[in-house]
């Protein structure tokens, strides 16, 4: 072995951590500006210095399935690198909720003792949080604002132009709608699965009507209402069975995913247990749990910060409370898969897929020589 060769060098943990810059990365405001200390600010530091922390492994992770996912051709095996990947973010969201009550530990007058040091700081100015929100897919016009100011507004140049580049496309929305459109399985010889499904649909809704009014225990009044709620439910099938409804709804802004993208989605997940659609269903539902997850840590933080402050404008400037909980409300990424549910149908009512398809999608051999 040469003596310059540094992959065999030994290494220090210490060293390996950087645990001297780590450590030392704590400075008290209260502190520094001679002040009475401020026991409880330490811990309010190494919360969010953690959640800082925390945002960068998620970055990482991201990148890494939007650069697998951003192609014409998905290798399949990194399916499920991909679901790896995102359970471990779906962990570490799981973990930052978890950090609130650490953090709800300080009453609101510890918190008082130091909190007129940190003007003009706020969460708000988390360049991490944002680059997370667009790696995600937050749409621009579904932004907040920061004193009437484009969420941007205050990074430096560089950070501007790197939410923007991602903002512009590169994000695992859009690379997860490109591979969505790109399921092969929509039409596949005779078998056309929007019309297979339509059918369905179909004598779905006719069979429910069917039941409603022949039923002994339901008065007219009852009847009348009850199908009322099955022509709201075929109604919403429109946006499925009718690709000028659907177009129609993006245009109105109530659906983001396109047509042939929520069609690949549906039958992934009407069809979930054939082994072919198994690892995509999963990854979907990775999807649908981390938009979960997130909404619910801003609904933490914002119960958090009610806590702390009651009705008091936050440090950076915004409306507390208020401005939090609205971003939770409205700041949803993957809403159209969540709503997949609603055009789901009974598996007794589920086409079957032609032999030929079914073979496709499953581990099918008909004899030793087909290894």
């Amino acid at each position: 072995m040469k003596s310059d060769d540094k992959r065999y060098m030994t290494i220090h943990y210490q060293s390996y951590l950087a645990l001297d810059k780590i450590l030392d990365a704590q400075h008290l405001r209260s502190v520094e500006l001679d002040v009475e200390p401020a026991h409880e600010e330490m811990l309010f530091i190494i919360v969010h210095q953690s959640y800082e922390i925390w945002f960068k492994q998620i970055i990482h992770e991201l990148e890494s399935v939007i650069d697998m996912f951003d192609r014409k051709d998905v290798d399949e095996k990194n399916i499920g690198i991909s679901i790896a990947r995102l359970n471990r973010v779906i962990v570490i969201f799981k973990l930052l909720v978890e950090h609130i009550p650490i953090m709800e530990t300080m009453t609101p007058l510890d918190f008082l003792d130091f909190r007129k040091y940190l003007f003009p700081a706020s969460g708000f100015q988390s360049f991490q949080f944002r680059k997370i929100e667009n790696l995600l897919g937050l749409p621009e016009k579904e932004r907040m604002t920061y004193h009437g100011h484009h969420y941007a507004a205050f990074f430096p140049d560089e950070q501007k132009e790197e939410l923007k580049k991602i903002a512009s496309g590169n994000s695992l929305f859009e690379a997860v709608e490109e591979w969505l459109e790109r399921t092969p399985f929509l039409k596949l010889g005779n078998f056309n699965f929007l019309e297979s499904y339509k059918k369905a649909v179909e004598s779905m809704i006719q069979k429910e009507e069917e039941a409603i009014k022949s039923s002994e225990y339901l008065s007219e009044k009852e009847k009348k209402g009850r199908l009322i709620m099955v022509g709201n439910t075929g109604t919403y099938f429109k946006s499925i069975l009718q690709e000028e409804v659907h177009k129609q709804k993006m245009q109105e802004g109530t659906i983001r995913l396109s047509y042939k993208a929520t069609l690949a989605a549906l039958m992934i997940s009407l069809y979930n247990e054939e082994p072919l659609l198994q690892l995509p269903y999963r990854f979907l539902l990775c999807l649908i749990d981390i938009d979960e997850l997130l909404t619910t840590w801003r609904y933490r933080h914002a119960q958090m910060v009610q806590r702390m402050l009651g009705r008091k404008v936050g440090t950076g400037g915004s409306s507390g409370h208020a401005y939090l909980h609205a971003t939770a409300v409205k700041h949803h990424i993957f809403t159209d898969l969540h709503n997949i549910s609603t055009l789901l149908i009974p598996r007794s009512e589920l086409p079957d897929l032609p032999e030929k398809l079914k073979k496709q999608l499953g581990f099918y051999y008909s004899s030793l020589e087909d290894w």
